[in-house]
């Protein structure tokens, strides 16, 4: 990377620190302010009226609208300066009025979101959210601290989520959704509290699931909110499915893993 005051796509008016490290090629609009801990790769464009501060790393082919404010402090009172993190991937498009918060000591000091994802207007992640890769947040999606968002999420417009909730891969919240348990691979989910509503058959369809795939997701719900079992019954009954949908093994591990990892006081949606 070269230093930032050597990128010809800084507008004049942005105030990048000199020890901001931006590759030649980014882009930076009017007015934007970026800090001294800053590191941005190449082909990344970065809106006018932008706020990117703290130790923050931006990766490549990034398109950052305006008036984002990126890398400050996380809103937590325990927090005293530490040197905690925001690390973005690749190829993000994150639009207007977005807040994306460093990590907090309290945990792995990082704040991370992965590759390819779609953020919408007024979004704000927490410190120490993980955010995995091809999600949407739509506007206004709104998580706490330490939430985890696996890859291919969808989250509904004005879509709120607890601190230390899990949302799996695949799963879907509708508009005004407030999560406040972990929500498991694949479901839909929509209310206040929100409640397991069906599967996401229509996204595992164009994700180019077969159709065993999908026979399989079905019998997961069916174990999972229909059968009246209780989750330890539920698990044993999505282990046996890889012997009817022996393609399902990838499907019904990462089902499996995350029920594990549920904890007791927080529970799935039901």
């Amino acid at each position: 990377m070269t230093m930032a005051a050597a990128a010809p796509g800084i507008h004049a008016t942005a105030l990048v620190d000199p020890q901001a490290r931006l590759d030649s090629s980014v882009t930076v609009g009017p007015y934007t302010v970026i800090g001294p801990h800053v590191r941005v790769g190449a082909g990344t464009r970065i809106g006018a009226h932008c706020v990117i501060e703290g130790h923050t790393t931006i990766g490549r082919d990034n398109q950052i609208f305006q008036f984002n404010s990126l890398g400050a402090i996380p809103q937590d009172k325990k927090y005293a300066g530490e040197p905690c993190e925001l690390v973005i991937g690749d190829r993000n498009t994150v639009r207007e009025f977005c807040t994306f918060n460093i990590g907090s000591p309290g945990d792995s000091g990082v704040t991370r979101v992965g590759d390819d994802n779609w953020i919408m207007a007024y979004v704000h992640l927490a410190h120490d959210c993980v955010v995995g890769n091809h999600t949407i947040f739509a506007n206004n999606s709104q998580l706490a601290g330490h939430v985890t968002v696996d890859d291919w999420v969808i989250l509904g417009g004005f879509t709120v989520v607890h601190q230390f909730v899990r949302l799996g891969a695949h799963s879907m919240t509708a508009m005004c959704s407030l999560l406040l348990a972990d929500l498991p691979p694949f479901v839909m989910s929509q209310g206040q509290p929100a409640q397991a509503r069906s599967m996401n058959f229509e996204g595992l369809r164009r994700r180019g699931f077969s159709s065993e795939r999908i026979s399989a997701v079905k019998a997961m719900h069916k174990a999972l909110y229909r059968d009246d079992l209780t989750l330890v019954q539920a698990q044993v009954r999505i282990a046996e499915l890889t012997e009817k949908y022996p393609e399902s093994l990838p499907d019904v591990q990462m089902m499996l893993s995350f029920l594990h990892q549920t904890a007791p006081q927080r529970g799935i949606v039901r």
